[in-house]
């Protein structure tokens, strides 16, 4: 059973050695988020992307997220998020792209999906070539 404690290690051995390839990432990611996780009652994707400077650095960042609510006793306890981040250098064609969806907004998985891959936010970037990715 996927807990929350596992789910980055469970994603990453998903991935196995194709983390620097988009397409196979966000495939895997979204089978990953059809896949119950022990304690989950909501599944809450979120996809977002845009131009920030985090580091120093004008970066475009692409990524896909998992948030989890953590529970203690039944009770609330807090969010921890699962990233699928890809980084780009910020060039001109991507500084204008930023958008945030989350899964909640739509009456199910599959149509937030369709959606999402439907946005030129999320097209343009499978065309080019990353400079990092991380699962964190």
């Amino acid at each position: 059973m996927i807990t929350v404690k596992n789910a980055e290690s469970y994603l990453k051995s998903k991935i196995g050695e194709n983390a620097e390839d988009l397409k196979y990432v966000w495939n895997t990611f979204k089978a990953f988020s059809k896949e119950k996780v022990e304690g989950e009652e909501d599944k809450e994707i979120l996809f977002q992307c845009g131009v920030y400077d985090f580091t120093g650095e004008e970066l475009f960042y692409f990524d896909f997220v998992r948030q989890f609510t953590a529970y203690e006793d039944n009770d609330y306890s807090h969010m921890e998020q699962l990233h699928c981040e890809f980084l780009f250098k910020a060039i001109d064609e991507l500084k204008k792209l930023e958008v945030s969806e989350w899964s909640m907004d739509y009456d199910n998985i599959d149509e937030f999906f369709i959606h999402v891959e439907s946005l030129q936010e999320f097209k343009l970037p499978l065309r080019l070539q990353s400079i990092k990715s991380q699962i964190y």
